[in-house]
């Protein structure tokens, strides 16, 4: 039988629970509303912190999708407050149906994880990348490139969590945090990595191929 919390994500229990305390209460009461309710809401949460194993690419230089959704953003900006150089941005959008556990696009080590404080514009805004909440996560990968992860919180969206610290070391597709109700994630790739997505498409969190390496790129 599945280990259920391997389906779930961390923070799942802690809205599903009472959710399913209300249908109980509902059953206990023989209120059919009172059930439905509680029946519908365990029954959302349960679906939206689903938290699916992923096959991840095994072939060195690929770099994977950090999250779930489709592809509305890609262009090249200067990233400067933790790069400090040009870089390709792919922006993802999930909706409230996507799955928001986000992953890391390489094998590698923890950098920076910093959270900065902000509004809740709709995540597909241009300028939400600047005003909104979000948690940015540097990453460098076993051959010395580094790479950029940041999780922006969206119109519905109130809460990012991260799962990792700085040093910690995380695989390829490794969970590294999650965002609730429909957000973003934007990914910042040095110029020399090559971007194999375009906007429309859509991307799975671990297992879709974003982009590769030219690792011997000067």
């Amino acid at each position: 039988m599945p280990n259920i919390q391997k389906l779930i994500a961390a923070p799942g229990p802690r809205f599903i629970l009472p959710m399913a305390g209300v249908l109980l209460l509902g059953l206990v009461l023989n209120s059919t509303w009172l059930a439905f309710l509680g029946l519908l809401g365990a029954s959302f949460f349960a679906y939206f912190f689903r938290d699916p194993e992923r096959p991840v690419p095994e072939d060195p230089g690929l770099i994977v999708a950090p999250a779930d959704g489709k592809v509305v953003l890609v262009d090249e900006v200067r990233e400067d407050k933790f790069l400090g150089r040009p870089a390709k941005r792919v922006g993802i959008f999930m909706n409230v149906f996507d799955v928001h556990v986000n992953r890391s696009p390489l094998a590698g080590t923890v950098v920076t994880s910093s959270h900065q404080a902000g509004g809740y514009k709709a995540a597909q805004r241009q300028d939400a990348a600047q005003v909104n909440e979000q948690q940015a996560t540097m990453l460098e990968g076993e051959e010395g490139q580094r790479l950029l992860v940041v999780q922006i919180a969206g119109l519905l969206a109130r809460r990012i969590i991260s799962y990792v610290q700085p040093g910690q070391k995380l695989a390829r597709g490794e969970r590294l945090g999650m965002i609730c109700f429909g957000s973003r994630v934007d990914l910042y790739l040095p110029p020399e990595a090559e971007v194999l997505v375009k906007v429309g498409d859509r991307v799975h969190a671990g297992s879709s191929v974003l982009g590769r390496w030219w690792l011997n790129a000067a």
